[in-house]
């Protein structure tokens, strides 16, 4: 089998069922493991993959997705070129688990995609914790601010890691206006800006927002940088952001109920 991932999540799952082997072409941002990835042929980014240099590397299996939005305009140009392909659309965490299972059955690796969950799951029990759970914003972009809401597996790792999503709406995320996040103010604000290094994360961007001075986070200076590889991935990765999460949550003081 020759096979060829779009994104960072695809190379990482399939190189978690054991099947790095298989890959012969990635795109520009897959950098996990950085062994297997190096020994790749690159397409271009997830926005502008080259799909003519894709089709050239003779794929048996592209792995492409529709969680990167404006993916959907390469999908369909592997359709046109009939090129085989799978696209997972996840959302929630059992969604991650379904795309794991639906990759290995499509590699002959079912088994192996029933370990990882298993050990994913193992990895991520879920926290009691005294007192109010802590209310914590991950924001993807900071300008305008975009928040994770309760359409995503970052609500489900939040919930699994002591807290409670501060931007509990019905979306996958959405621009959150001031005085919308502050009907319920968040006790942390998680940086996890989408395509930006982590080393180049800035705290003092949140820090100094005129109307975010009265939330707790801010107040307490609790502003995390996490990585977006372990939180926007969704993949097997994704454990080491619930780790992230639940060791910066457990740090913080019991809350009193809401009264």
């Amino acid at each position: 089998m020759r096979v060829v991932s779009l994104t960072c999540s695809n190379t990482e799952i399939l190189c978690a069922l054991g099947l790095g082997h298989l890959l012969v072409g990635v795109d520009d941002h897959s950098d996990h493991p950085a062994e297997v990835v190096a020994q790749a042929v690159r397409v271009g980014p997830d926005l502008g993959i080259d799909v003519d240099a894709v089709a050239a590397l003779r794929p048996d299996l592209v792995l492409a997705s529709l969680t990167v939005p404006g993916h959907e305009r390469i999908v369909a140009q592997l359709d046109a070129a009939q090129i085989p392909y799978l696209a997972p659309e996840p959302v929630r965490l059992t969604d991650v688990y379904r795309d794991l299972r639906q990759i290995g059955d499509a590699l002959g690796a079912r088994d192996a995609a029933e370990r990882c969950v298993a050990e994913m799951e193992a990895a991520m029990p879920p926290v009691d914790r005294a007192g109010r759970r802590p209310r914590i914003a991950v924001e993807w972009w900071p300008k305008p601010v975009i928040l994770a809401g309760r359409q995503s597996w970052i609500h489900d790792l939040i919930a699994r890691a002591g807290g409670e999503n501060a931007w509990d709406r019905d979306c996958k995320s959405a621009p959150a206006p001031d005085d919308a996040v502050a009907e319920s103010p968040p006790d942390a604000v998680v940086i996890s800006w989408c395509g930006v290094p982590a080393h180049r994360y800035r705290p003092d961007v949140v820090a100094r927002r005129t109307g975010w001075q009265q939330f707790p986070a801010l107040q307490h200076g609790r502003i995390w940088p996490i990585t977006e590889a372990w939180l926007g991935r969704p993949g097997p990765r994704l454990v080491e952001g619930y780790r992230a999460l639940a060791t910066r949550i457990a740090a913080i003081p019991t809350l009193p109920e809401a009264g």
